[in-house]
């Protein structure tokens, strides 16, 4: 994110794409909300109507899989139209005269796409010109546009009009990338990645190596690791037995519930060697391990974390855990001892010492720092008790490529990877909804949480699409796509588009992953969540359909360790 949090609340103009605030961040949400009584004006990019598009000057309700073609058009627009900052793209980017020959081609147009992307051709120019009308224009995306396999070009595509409207490098202005979920931007700056060191630092580049080699005392490899979406590949379908995974060592994860396809990842986990599950819940992955270390939980610890904005804060201790766990940081150190490397700090402030002191970008954010300020924004490169950090990037219009100036790249539509067939006439979209986070592993052994909304989820349909099939809200419904299928509840509403359905991923029952699709994003190497096809079928016998939800929740809680009340008061 090149911005604050803070700072969408003196935004002019507020461009929303495939994020929905009041579900994800609600803390995000109350500054649109800000912004929006304080005079911004809001475009809001969503197949369905969520909260910030209904308080939105202009709603776009793209269909789903079209997101290159609508950012293409919005290009097309501005440019065409001339409402470029000429100024801007003259001291501060390259490569815009190539970018606009391709994108002021006609096909381009916003009534050449309308009917690909189901939007109205006006619309989308009274967007364009609204974006370009501003220089406090910030852009908010989320995973309904990183989460196709053209994600990674439709995040440059956005990118592309903050920089032909000369919409970086300011406050309250530029590019805002808003993480999926907790502490997902913290495991990303500190390495938790297949090609970076901490700070990310290139594990390619000799120097970065030779430095992180001589601190740990260990040689190593010069190879970008395996993304985590291609395990499957690496256990079911590789031949070389040296190329194959033979051990999965999984911390804070269930890829049995959050990953793609789930039925080729329960024969993946189950054909492993060797599985280590590091968790402070059993879950759903849980089934599948030789080894289960239990771990402390955020409260039980102290730790970092770094929020969509870039700013490390400091979490304390506030309860002692039980006895029988430790510290993510002290198993793994335990584990590394054994295996021959000894790993060992006195406390946490010796690890991020460590951290800090090999990764340039975070030098100067120390813990008395930290402490001091509530937090401080990386890049932090000084110790000087006066840097705070960096608020936004890109101050000056300077950009971290070797001449300092930004760059334009163009790239063609490319087309979802499964569409609609007569077998599977309907579209299925991954979200999120408030009342459970993520996976469940936490909310799902919540009481009151469970009392509010609890298994097996449901399926949004629109009221003509369930009309058609004869489904009555809250009915049991199965749910089928090319992978397999799954049972949820009905919930008709006006907010989705005929032939689009959306299910939430935590459902332990109604799990939406047992239909998702597994193809991948080239670049990210993200599978595409939001965009397969499926079909939905009434169920005539509704009793025998409720029974089995239950007996299948059972067990599921049987197998993860959630214990009914009645038992849980005996066990006391």
């Amino acid at each position: 994110m090149s911005y604050s949090v803070p700072e969408i609340e003196d935004a002019e103009v507020i461009f929303n794409m495939g994020y929905n605030a009041a579900t994800s961040h609600p803390l995000v949400a109350r500054r649109i909300v800000r912004a929006k009584k304080k005079g911004a004006k809001i475009i809001c990019v969503d197949p369905r109507k969520t909260e910030t598009g209904r308080i939105a000057d202009i709603f776009l309700p793209i269909k789903g899989g079209t997101n290159m073609l609508f950012l293409c058009a919005m290009a097309h627009v501005i440019v065409t139209e001339d409402l470029v900052d000429h100024e801007f793209i003259e001291a501060h980017t390259v490569g815009f005269d190539e970018y606009a020959r391709e994108i002021s081609d006609p096909k381009y147009a916003p009534e050449a796409i309308a009917e690909q992307t189901h939007l109205d051709a006006e619309e989308i120019r009274k967007a364009a010109r609204l974006f370009a009308s501003s220089k406090h224009t910030m852009t908010l995306w989320g995973m309904g546009v990183t989460q196709f396999s053209q994600g990674v070009e439709c995040v440059i595509a956005c990118s592309n009009l903050a920089l032909m409207t000369g919409n970086f490098g300011h406050y309250a202005t530029g590019v805002g990338p808003v993480r999926g979920q907790n502490n997902v931007q913290g495991t990303c700056d500190m390495g938790v990645l297949p090609n970076v060191y901490p700070g990310y630092q290139k594990v390619t580049d000799p120097e970065v190596r030779a430095k992180f080699e001589k601190a740990w005392g260990v040689p190593l490899s010069p190879v970008n690791g395996t993304p985590l979406t291609h395990v499957p590949d690496k256990v079911l379908r590789e031949s070389d037995p040296k190329k194959q995974i033979h051990a999965y060592y999984i911390i804070g994860e269930d890829p049995a519930q959050s990953d793609p396809d789930l039925p080729e990842i329960r024969e993946t986990l189950s054909k492993i060697d060797f599985v280590v599950i590091q968790d402070i819940f059993f879950n759903k992955t849980s089934e599948y391990a030789d080894v289960i270390f239990p771990a402390t939980a955020w409260g039980e610890h102290e730790a970092v974390y770094s929020s969509c904005d870039r700013r490390f804060q400091r979490v304390h201790k506030l309860v002692d855990p039980d006895p029988n766990v430790k510290t993510d940081w002290e198993i793994l150190c335990l584990v590394a001892t054994a295996m021959g490397y000894p790993m060992h700090y006195n406390n946490t402030e010796e690890i991020w010492d460590e951290m800090i002191s090999l990764s340039p970008k975070y030098y100067g954010a120390t813990y008395e720092k930290l402490e001091a300020n509530y937090g401080i924004q990386w890049p932090c490169y000084t110790r000087d008790p006066e840097d705070k950090g960096t608020k936004f990037l890109h101050e000056g219009a300077t950009f971290n490529k070797p001449e300092g100036k930004g760059h334009f790249y163009f790239f063609p539509f490319t087309p979802v990877k499964e569409k609609e067939t007569e077998e599977f006439p309907l579209s299925l979209s991954t979200v999120r909804e408030v009342g459970h986070y993520s996976v469940r592993t936490m909310t799902g052994n919540c009481r009151l949480l469970r009392s509010l909304a609890d298994e097996p989820g449901f399926i949004q349909m629109n009221p003509d699409d369930c009309e058609a099939l004869g489904i009555k809200d809250g009915e049991l419904v199965r749910v089928f796509s090319p992978r397999g299928q799954t049972i949820t509840r009905a919930l008709p509403t006006e907010r989705v588009s005929k032939g689009a359905t959306y299910m939430t991923y935590q459902w332990w029952v109604g799990a939406c992953n047992e239909l998702t699709n597994a193809k991948l994003d080239p670049k990210s190497h993200t599978p595409e969540f939001k965009y397969c096809a499926c079909r939905v079928e009434k169920i005539d016998d509704q009793k025998a359909a409720e029974q089995e939800v239950v007996e299948r929740y059972k067990e599921i809680r049987r197998l993860t360790g959630v214990l009914e009340e009645t038992e849980a008061a005996s066990n006391e």
